[in-house]
């Protein structure tokens, strides 16, 4: 078991001397040879195998299996685009409660030649679905067939693919059929998963035929068996996204979800598009910072950024002092997010401007009291907050120096709590964020009108995808899993590496903390992940923030980040060798990154 401490106990300056510089070569050549032999470093003393030095390219997912199939893709010389797809359908089998082709994602591409584009692949809602269709019922927007939107990722991905892709489409959906067909080892957080949603799996036939084939779930290290979906990227491999949204797998699909109660229907699955947007982007902390558009998590986290950038750093966020600040950072964030809905049907131009607004990001550091925090009615908590669920990251960096960061959801663990049986798809509960109207007690804030149900529309996300850029440069890839924490998680890797010195895999181990306003509770990391680490916020901390009226509350869980910088040596002409990147898969989920 390895303890992680807390960033303000131990801080570990990043790589400052010559000596380190020196060790660092010495440690990538080892880890270079040890990729190549295929034996992992976990285990090893001293080292861990969810940091790799590589030269060339790196792929960071919450899944060895997947880091390696990206990589594999990057070798034969495929695009940062290519590795990403191939690394999302692997994911879509052997995560699948996490994300797959029954949802949707957020992808933000940059170009070594400077160009950055932003793939929404997004849910939206069915075509029969209204701002009433739940009738207050919060289960059945939750759960079931009425929660399922209508899916994005596969259109997504082939739509980035046309574009950029280099390698076969064939090459890169292959990998996952493989694994449908011939079966994957269930992992340790994919079993935690299916322990947690058990009655789910055992009520759904989909379900139940895969995840508990014999009355009961499979136990870690079994082999679990997708055939269907197995038939279903064969036939996607052979023919594209054409079959889902508009040939027979659609039509089994729809079929599937009408048999649960759903709506979604065929024209549902034909008039999906996805979105090309501008990237956001925001210069703070001596970086240019770029984020997804809403109805994502990224203006939300560059608000964040903007408010903490405003204290003398890095002092201004250390020890409980500046844990303290970046809750309160974070109480203002959430109150302002929920005026953010999908701009298609909403005018958010105004609060969008706001929330990229250094000016708007000083009004509210002034706000922050450092001796003791507030009710949320003091942060303008207007409208009631919605919770997103699960999701999985990809961060990717190509041997051209191209970048990709995408975040993929189901939502919730395993979505709707539906496989579909003739497809062998995992779909999605996305309906579930969006807002609903009901009513509230006086003591409690409405819900929030811009994220209300509208046919074609997207519901408001967490998902907060970015890239960082340095003098022009790329610099750093990053990203997490985890719902509404996203927003925390991914700011508080930068801040860990760029704000505070801490070398990329302490960036990313150091215990978190989150607030998301209503319930006022700050959630702290307090737990030992399925793979034996422990992550705690030490306790002097914790009785810092209670003196300042905090109300605490251990989490056992919250995000997991993927991370990959290009380090210091970049800039070196001398150096053509090994050690430009640095990959970081979250020991927290049991991910490992694959990089040549």
């Amino acid at each position: 078991q390895q303890h992680f401490d807390f960033p303000y106990q131990s801080v570990y300056l990043y790589m400052s001397s010559v000596a380190a510089v020196l060790l660092w070569h010495a440690i990538a050549l080892l880890v270079v040879s040890s990729l190549a032999s295929g034996s992992s470093l976990n285990g090893t003393k001293g080292r861990r195998g969810e940091v790799i030095f590589a030269h060339n390219g790196a792929v960071a997912t919450d899944d060895r299996r997947c880091s390696r199939i990206g990589m594999d893709v990057l070798r034969e010389g495929g695009s940062a685009v290519d590795a990403a797809v191939a690394a999302a359908f692997c994911l879509g089998v052997v995560s699948p409660a996490s994300s797959g082709l029954g949802g949707g994602a957020f992808m933000l591409l940059r170009f070594s030649s400077g160009v950055a584009k932003a793939f929404d692949m997004r849910e939206t809602a069915p075509s029969l679905a209204s701002k009433n269709m739940y009738g207050g019922n919060t289960t059945l927007k939750a759960k079931g067939g009425l929660s399922v939107a209508v899916p994005g990722e596969l259109a997504g991905l082939h739509e980035v693919w046309t574009q950029h892709g280099k390698l076969p489409w064939k090459r890169l959906v292959k990998p996952a059929e493989i694994l449908a067909r011939r079966g994957f080892k269930i992992s340790p957080y994919l079993h935690m998963q299916m322990e947690q949603t058990e009655s789910d799996i055992l009520e759904d036939k989909g379900l139940h035929s895969i995840f508990a084939p014999n009355g009961k779930i499979l136990k870690i290290g079994d082999i679990c068996y997708n055939k269907k979906l197995a038939e279903t990227l064969r036939t996607i491999s052979e023919f594209g996204p054409q079959p889902f949204y508009g040939g027979l797998i659609g039509r089994n699909l729809v079929k599937d979800v009408q048999n649960a109660g759903g709506i979604l229907t065929m024209k549902d699955l034909k008039s999906y598009s996805v979105k090309q947007k501008e990237p956001l982007s925001i210069d703070v902390l001596g970086l240019k910072i770029l984020g997804m558009p809403p109805p994502s998590g990224g203006p939300p986290m560059m608000l964040l950024l903007n408010i903490l950038a405003q204290y003398d750093l890095p002092s201004g966020l250390s020890g409980a002092l500046g844990v303290h600040r970046e809750i309160e950072a974070l109480k203002h964030v959430f109150a302002v997010r929920m005026n953010l809905g999908d701009p298609d049907f909403v005018n958010i131009t105004e609060v969008l401007s706001d929330m990229l607004s250094r000016r708007f990001a000083k009004v509210l550091k002034n706000d922050i009291n450092d001796n003791k925090t507030f009710g949320p009615s003091h942060y303008g908590d207007k409208w009631g907050q919605i919770y997103d669920h699960g999701t999985s990251h990809i961060s990717i960096i190509d041997p051209e120096r191209n970048a990709i960061s995408m975040t993929t959801t189901v939502n919730a663990y395993f979505g709707s709590k539906i496989l579909s049986p003739s497809t062998g798809i995992v779909l999605n509960n996305e309906m579930d964020d969006f807002s609903m109207p009901r009513n509230v007690s006086k003591d409690v804030p409405p819900p929030a009108p811009a994220n209300f149900i509208m046919p074609g529309k997207r519901p408001l996300s967490s998902m907060s995808p970015t890239i960082a850029l340095k003098d022009g440069k790329l610099k750093a890839v990053v990203g997490a899993s985890g719902g509404a924490m996203i927003i925390a998680g991914t700011s508080e890797v930068l801040l860990n590496h760029f704000v505070k010195g801490m070398d990329p895999f302490s960036s990313v181990t150091a215990p978190r903390v989150y607030h998301q306003l209503i319930p006022n509770v700050v959630n702290y990391e307090n737990w030992t992940t399925v793979n034996g680490d422990h992550f705690e916020v030490p306790a002097n901390i914790r009785e810092a923030l209670k003196r300042k009226g905090h109300v605490l509350q251990g989490l056992a869980g919250g995000t997991i980040c993927q991370f990959i910088v290009l380090d210091i040596l970049e800039s070196s002409t001398k150096n053509k060798g090994i050690g430009k990147l640095v990959a970081v898969s979250d020991p927290r989920k049991g991910g490992f990154p694959a990089g040549f």
